[in-house]
């Protein structure tokens, strides 16, 4: 079972064990919680196997020169979104085969026990979904779901992956490493002669269902989040450095609100000045000590 399998510690920075003093500090710290308010970033999936952005040593700005799709870019130019589909379509048979790991089991164990009352997560990679969890926010959206721009119709990224086979019968490409959205590293010429498709209702423009770099996360969903963290009387956040402002912002809102914050994160965090408790482990190693 997932619970079973070993983590995949390729993409995960070196960190000591867990100290006995911090997991009794984390405990405690859970224990008087009543109504806790998570927030997850990559680096609770990089013991599936899913790379990240900014770990030292091990993220993808670490090893590369490489750069997420901007979504002007990804708008407003044709060779952008040719260029972000092939290498989408090539990485997605790995990346939808991901599995969670022990910290997704156990936040959807706390979800089930009424210990945890809301889940935030930053990540795009449907790993809670698939772990169980239901009171859940996927803050900048799912790869697993894709739109078209102009008319809104939703489809599975799983069928689009079969339009995508059906327009390039024998279209061929070796990838060059995996990125942490789900696509990899291709040629320009290799992607010269991808084909995508258009919208099947409207032949508009098909995007994933997920936040890209320069755009915003809508109004409605911050709004929904700032009345669950309402609720909430303690945040933890979870393998997340919070360098972007569309999570950060739930942190300050808990800080004004004086709420206790615990962080679990392998490295430095926008937090650390503020936070109650900071611990530097992995979330699959931690967690599941946490009764």
């Amino acid at each position: 079972s997932v619970s079973r399998a070993s983590p995949n510690l390729t993409f995960v920075p070196d960190c000591l064990p867990p100290d006995p003093a911090e997991v009794e500090e984390l405990q405690h710290f859970v224990s008087n919680s009543k109504r806790l308010f998570v927030m997850t970033g990559a680096g609770i999936s990089t013991e599936s196997g899913i790379p990240d952005y900014r770990s030292e040593g091990v993220g993808l700005y670490a090893r590369t020169d490489r750069r997420p799709v901007q979504h002007a870019e990804f708008v407003r130019s044709a060779s952008a979104r040719q260029r972000y589909w092939a290498r989408n379509f090539v990485g997605w048979p790995q990346f939808s085969s991901h599995q969670p790991n022990k910290a997704h089991l156990v936040l959807r164990d706390w979800e089930k026990l009424g210990k945890l009352h809301w889940l935030v997560t930053q990540n795009v990679d449907a790993l809670h979904t698939k772990a169980g969890s239901q009171r859940v926010t996927e803050l900048h959206g799912c790869t697993h779901r894709v739109f078209c721009l102009a008319c809104g119709d939703q489809i599975l990224r799983s069928e689009l992956q079969e339009h995508f086979e059906a327009l390039n019968p024998t279209w061929k490409a070796e990838a060059f490493g995996v990125a942490p959205d789900g696509d990899v590293f291709l040629t320009d010429e290799q992607v010269r002669n991808f084909q995508v498709p258009a919208c099947r209702k409207c032949g508009g423009i098909l995007k994933p269902d997920v936040t890209f770099f320069g755009d915003t996360v809508s109004k409605e969903k911050v709004s929904f989040v700032h009345q669950r963290l309402a609720e909430s009387d303690s945040m933890l956040v979870a393998g997340s450095s919070m360098q972007v402002y569309s999570g950060y912002r739930f942190a300050l809102a808990a800080r004004d609100k004086k709420l206790p914050i615990a962080v679990l994160n392998i490295g430095p965090t926008r937090l650390d000045h503020f936070a109650s408790l900071k611990l530097n482990s992995r979330c699959g190693e931690l967690l599941p000590l946490i009764v």
